[in-house]
């Protein structure tokens, strides 16, 4: 009996010290900045998209029933993100396993998942792109074809067909909205490596861009494009190690880039999207970062870095990038399955 006593007494003492010992705080890292000190910042991480609930609005109705009914709350996230655009705080994010293009619409609090079911069912998205008339352009890969929806996810009509196009990796309009650039990465063994143009809203075939080879003008396994607000064409030429201009009438105008591990070189460079100001901004999944140049291919920056742990500036398989009218810019990675967003700072001062 006695030693019940001693060993309540003693379970007692324990939980008095465990109680009055002050919780030890753990130090949240400050956001990454780019370029890092001493250099005056010009990005700022803002936040990580990850699953619905980054999004959703989570009701108190909502938290209610999950308590009374003993339920956990469904989580739905990215399997194998590619690219990203976005378009008045809409975020949209084409996933190639879930075969759907998953839209994280901040301002509506929602998460929509598009390109489900037919008409306008999507079997492999990759590139996507919004024109500026609000209409969703989605590369997919195994359907040969392009896809058009509405801001809601609603199908409007097709784009291409097998006949013209092989292996469509990415898509890209003109900032007047009629014409509509993709790219076709053919292949090891194709020749078919090329940029084709249609009218944007009819679908008719305008013109191709490109042939295979190593010269100007030429594609050696082109992945992705964007395009400036004067209408040049900026295509990412992967297997030649470097970006290609081309004006409005498809004409070669200049590149900048080379293979090598340098600022300023390439390894393997993917994403690619062009700011407001027509600044470049370039993916490298074997470096994992985004290397940002000005219009005439001069490098200023570089944002992120290669890394195994999914912290935020940290990337192992970088894809899809945008920037958005406001200079946030979006990074996806499909190793983490993630959307890193950053927020431009000026002159010191955030935005």
């Amino acid at each position: 009996m006695r030693l019940l006593v001693l060993l309540v007494i003693l379970s007692i003492s324990l939980l008095s010290g465990c109680a009055s010992t002050p919780e030890q705080q753990i130090e949240t890292p400050p956001p990454p900045v780019y370029p890092p000190p001493p250099d005056q910042a010009r990005f700022i991480f803002e936040r990580t998209l990850l699953y619905n609930d980054d999004v959703e609005e989570y009701t108190a109705l909502q938290r209610f029933r999950q308590f009374a009914t003993g339920s956990s709350r469904k989580l739905h996230g990215m399997v194998k993100p590619f690219d990203v655009a976005t378009y008045q705080g809409r975020i949209y994010v084409s996933d190639s396993v879930q075969r759907s293009v998953l839209l994280y619409d901040v301002p509506g609090k929602r998460f929509v998942e598009i390109g489900l079911e037919e008409p306008g069912q999507l079997k492999k998205p990759l590139g996507i792109d919004i024109s500026t008339q609000g209409e969703l352009y989605v590369a997919d890969i195994t359907m040969q074809r392009v896809l058009v929806y509405d801001l809601e996810g609603r199908f409007l009509r097709a784009i291409g067909d097998k006949e013209q196009l092989r292996r469509p990796s990415d898509v890209t309009v003109s900032p007047d909205g009629k014409r509509l650039y993709v790219v076709d990465t053919g292949g090891i063994d194709s020749q078919a490596h090329h940029v084709h143009v249609y009218d944007s809203q009819s679908g008719a075939y305008l013109q191709r861009i490109g042939i295979r080879g190593t010269g100007e003008g030429e594609f050696n396994l082109p992945l992705q494009a964007a395009v400036s607000s004067t209408g040049q064409l900026h295509v990412v030429d992967g297997g030649n190690f470097r970006v290609q201009v081309f004006d409005v009438d498809g004409n070669f105008t200049h590149s900048f880039g080379s293979v090598g591990r340098l600022p300023g070189q390439f390894a393997r460079p993917k994403g690619i999207a062009i700011d407001p100001q027509d600044n470049i901004y370039v993916i490298d999944a074997a470096f994992g970062n985004v290397q940002l140049f000005n219009p005439q291919g001069q490098l200023l920056m570089v944002i992120g870095e290669r890394g195994h742990a999914g912290a935020p500036g940290i990337y192992m398989l970088p894809a899809g990038i945008d920037v958005d009218t406001d200079g946030r810019v979006y990074i996806v990675d499909q190793f983490f399955r993630k959307v890193d967003i950053y927020r431009p700072i000026k002159d010191g001062t955030e935005n």
